[in-house]
């Protein structure tokens, strides 16, 4: 099948990755997935939440939201509606796992690091842009810690980045867009670390069930944009 822009399957959208995107965040970053752009940014608190006081570890959690006019129709805030949505609540958590995976808490000390996510922009791939982004904005917040002498050494144990594959006309697909999401017989998101170890697949038959070597196809081809987009974090580091 033909995509935009002429991508191969195996190819990812434009990545962009501004690090210091805002002034206040302890760290911050634009991220942007073809169309799709997210701002992340971390806050350092001196303080972790009541389950985890006296036992000498931090925390990383994450907010999630999308702003009213990030896709063609405008959506009402969830601040007016009352409550956040169920599928805000279920990627923030997925972002702070993803996130928590790859921290060793306990160098962190009783200190939280927050991470916010608002997408701005949306075609597509919000979830995987967002753990992508909050893991650079994660990094230089700790960045921070340790030159401020905060903390003594890095509790990032390893890079954790994020992709979707699909198969779509039969055909598998990385990084999709919502035109392609939204007709896909397979839908998958993969999050993994720069070792290549699996934090959470999330795969649903869209339309026809899949077989094992599809999902052993899907899985070597989100691997492989994983580790491309773990290229563009570094480089966004090294600035």
């Amino acid at each position: 099948m033909k995509r935009k822009q002429s991508r191969q399957n195996d190819e990812l959208r434009k990545i962009e990755i501004i690090p210091g995107f805002q002034f206040y965040p302890a760290g911050s970053v634009l991220i942007s997935f073809g169309r799709t752009r997210v701002i992340c940014s971390a806050t350092i608190e001196e303080k972790v939440p009541p389950f985890l006081k006296d036992q000498g570890l931090g925390w990383v959690t994450a907010e999630y939201a999308m702003l009213p006019a990030a896709t063609g129709s405008r959506n009402m805030r969830e601040s007016v509606k009352g409550k956040q949505q169920g599928r805000s609540v279920e990627i923030q958590r997925l972002i702070g796992r993803s996130l928590r995976a790859v921290v060793d808490r306990r160098i962190l000390g009783e200190r939280s690091i927050l991470i916010d996510c608002d997408v701005i922009q949306a075609d597509g791939g919000t979830r995987t842009a967002s753990i992508t982004g909050a893991f650079v904005a994660l990094s230089l917040a700790v960045e921070k810690l340790l030159r401020e002498r905060a903390i003594q050494q890095t509790p990032i144990l390893s890079q954790v980045a994020a992709v979707s594959v699909g198969v779509v006309n039969r055909e598998i697909l990385l990084d999709l867009d919502y035109s392609e999401d939204s007709n896909a017989d397979v839908d998958m998101n993969i999050v993994a670390t720069s070792e290549g170890k699996l934090i959470e697949i999330q795969g649903t038959a869209e339309g026809a069930p899949f077989s094992r070597k599809e999902m052993d196809q899907l899985l070597d081809a989100g691997l492989g944009g994983i580790e491309k987009l773990m290229a563009f974090q570094r480089e966004a580091l090294n600035q």
